[in-house]
């Protein structure tokens, strides 16, 4: 089976990471499979905040966390120690789409390159906050921003899910 289709069949989302964190080179890689993402004619609408910093992805998981309504001491990012954050720009038309399709090329490439990975929503919720708007001036992001997802990755800790079956009837040939 061709390796591409074969990673796409085998990817899964993971609910428990290593504190390990993958290499700059790892994450460069992921990043760059998601800004290689089909957009709407080709505007490249979405941006990616790579958050490592230790403090800002825990104060960023709790956030997170709150906005859910999750218990306390909750990690709605499953310990994974890298978060992708992916925003899109609301005056592009088709930013939603450009958003979600560069997080699932980073969520693909995380799989490919031995990594695991999960999207987390709440995206939207943490970048309307006071907090988020404060960074993205402070890193001189200007305009109207949406979060469309956190791709949160890592080394697995444990073993692959296996796959869901799938659903019959959801292809139809005309």
């Amino acid at each position: 089976m061709n390796e591409v289709l074969k990673a796409l069949k085998e990817r899964r989302s993971i609910r428990k990471f290593k504190a390990d964190m993958p290499s700059r080179e790892l994450l460069d890689q992921i990043v760059e499979a998601g800004l290689y993402a089909p957009s709407g004619m080709g505007r490249q609408s979405s941006m990616i905040l790579v958050i490592t910093e230790k403090p800002l992805r825990d104060r960023l998981s709790e956030m997170n966390r709150q906005i859910k309504g999750l218990p306390e001491g909750t990690d709605p990012f499953y310990g994974a120690p890298a978060v992708l954050l992916v925003l899109a720009n609301k005056s592009v038309p088709t930013y939603v789409y450009d958003g979600s399709l560069t997080m699932g090329n980073m969520l693909n490439a995380a799989h490919a390159l031995g990594l695991g990975g999960i999207w987390i929503h709440r995206g939207k919720e943490e970048i309307a906050s006071e907090e988020m708007q404060a960074l993205l001036k402070q890193q001189g992001v200007e305009g109207e921003w949406e979060g469309i997802g956190n791709c949160c990755v890592g080394y697995i800790d444990g073993e692959i899910p296996a796959p869901v079956p799938r659903k019959e009837g959801r292809v139809r040939y005309l």
